[in-house]
């Protein structure tokens, strides 16, 4: 599997990247069962390159953080020297960004250039590819250039053998390692017969890799199939979807499991990982096939929390175990623990104007205090993500503080440089374990901060209390524009929702 402990792509047998079937607990499943590769679910590259990486001590994994806080990929140790991170991606810059952001929790690096679906192809990402190989080539050299990891990438067929032989040709000369090849063109689904007559072509016309994908239905049941698949295509590897999305056991050399302890092993992973429920849900149907209108498909269905789907299963005990064992990590790393890095002071904050009463925020205290202490007024440094592909219209905004001469920053992201602002004072007030200027405490903070008299001018009429002022509306307005999500975006959501619990660097 490894040559001078680089991964190496023949005589292996792979788990197909598969969106929302590809998350951490799919994969830890299939490599117990004697999976050789697995692949992560394509991830969008101008979705990543947002994230910032963030080591999670709580469940022990290193997870890739989106700045509305979702997690977007998660991976552990378990999985580190078998995992190829799969990206969406149009742009030779931005994939590369993307790649060194993942490149040290990875084995190797993977373009999307099949997928023939609208969420990936509108952007001119998947198989919108294979009509632009100028671009193909493009984005695979500057990957190889760029990184110490290798490189691969899935395509599927183009009509014309000729064709596709020349177009994997010039793939091979970027210097990839290895190319997974689904054996059906761009509009072909999974009822049309395998072209096995190509993937031998490609096979016998390069000498990297190949890896033949797209029999599952035709070809491969179990793992006695593999071998014969390998042998019609001629390829050096194998790659399995929806073989493998059925029952995960189709890697077992000794013959498949019932169904049943598969989805149980699953459901122990999701657990154990803190995977997002509604992304359980959608395996454990996938799993029950036929069965999902049976009466344990429809307690899955209906169920809305990990807790429930055990329930279902008879797996509370289990779930149960795993919290106790969660919550006494949690004791020793709290989320709210103030770090120190580079001099920073930072929490995991976020400023919700609703807590605060009118025209009171943690700005105006924090202030107060350095006027009270006769320190110098607090200085802001904010930056915005503009410079790493995201619209200017969805701009989000990272502020620090400094407070004589210490500096102080929440590491959540905020929608706009106001609130960047707010939850920088919001962390210097709690280290420093000063008055907030919350609802609630007003009574207390006001004698310490002095802000009494404005607080009086800015209460508002008992049966307004309440209501959210007109400003906070219209920022909120503003916001539900900013982060809209495409299509592609909302499926993402649900397959990776799970936000991020301990903000620990």
């Amino acid at each position: 599997l490894f040559v001078n402990r680089v991964l190496c792509f023949r005589d292996i047998t792979a788990l197909a990247p598969m969106v929302r079937v590809g998350t951490l607990p799919m994969r830890l499943l299939a490599l117990d069962y004697g999976a050789d590769i697995v692949y992560c679910e394509e991830l969008i590259d101008i979705k990543m390159v947002t994230c910032e990486r963030v080591v999670n001590e709580e469940l022990d994994t290193v997870d890739f953080v989106a700045p509305d806080e979702r997690v977007m990929f998660r991976t552990c140790e378990r999985e580190r020297d078998r995992v190829v991170f799969q990206m969406g991606t149009a742009d030779p810059d931005r994939a590369l960004a993307v790649a060194l952001l993942v490149e040290k929790d990875v084995a190797a690096i993977d373009v999307n250039m099949g997928c023939p679906k609208e969420y990936s192809t509108k952007g001119g990402m998947g198989a919108a590819l294979l009509s632009d190989p100028d671009k193909i080539e493009a984005i695979l050299t500057k990957l190889v250039q760029g990184l110490s990891k290798p490189v691969t990438c899935k395509i599927r067929i183009l009509p014309s053998m000729e064709d596709t032989v020349r177009l994997v040709q010039r793939i091979e000369r970027t210097g990839v390692a290895a190319i997974a090849v689904h054996g059906r063109t761009r509009e072909e689904r999974p009822k049309h017969p395998l072209h096995c007559d190509f993937l031998k072509a490609v096979s016998g016309a390069v000498g990297v890799p190949v890896i033949a994908n797209g029999g599952s239905l035709d070809m491969v049941k179990s793992f006695e199939d593999v071998a014969a698949f390998r042998s019609a295509t001629g390829a050096a590897a194998v790659m399995l979807a929806r073989a493998a999305m059925w029952n995960p056991s189709v890697f077992r050399r000794q013959g498949l499991l019932p169904v049943q302890t598969v989805m149980e092993d699953y459901l122990k992973y999701a657990v154990r990982y803190d995977n997002h429920a509604f992304n359980t849900k959608y395996c454990l149907c996938q799993m029950l096939r036929d069965k999902v209108e049976s009466e344990m498909g429809k307690l899955v269905k209906t169920a809305q929390t990990l807790s429930d789907i055990c329930a279902a299963y008879g797996m509370q005990a289990y779930y149960e175990e795993v919290q106790v064992l969660l919550r006494s990590r949690r004791g020793l790393h709290p989320p709210e623990t103030p770090v120190t890095l580079g001099g920073v002071t930072t929490m995991a904050l976020r400023f919700h104007r609703r807590d605060y009463p009118p025209e009171i925020t943690p700005k105006m205290f924090l202030l107060e205090w350095c006027r009270k202490e006769k320190l110098e007024q607090p200085h802001y440094h904010t930056v915005s993500t503009t410079h790493i592909y995201r619209p200017i219209s969805d701009r989000l905004f990272l502020s620090t503080v400094t407070v004589d001469n210490k500096q102080y920053r929440s590491t959540l992201w905020e929608k706009s440089k106001k609130g960047a602002e707010q939850a920088a004072a919001l962390v210097c007030l709690r280290v420093l374990r000063l008055p907030e200027g919350r609802r609630g405490e007003e009574q207390q903070q006001e004698e310490e901060s002095g802000l009494g008299g404005k607080r009086k001018r800015a209460v508002a009429p008992p049966l307004l209390a309440a209501a959210p002022p007109q400003e906070e509306q219209e920022e909120e307005r503003e916001v539900n524009k900013k982060i809209h999500l495409s299509d592609r975006e909302a499926e993402t959501e649900v397959t990776n929702g799970n936000h991020h619990k301990t903000h620990m660097p």
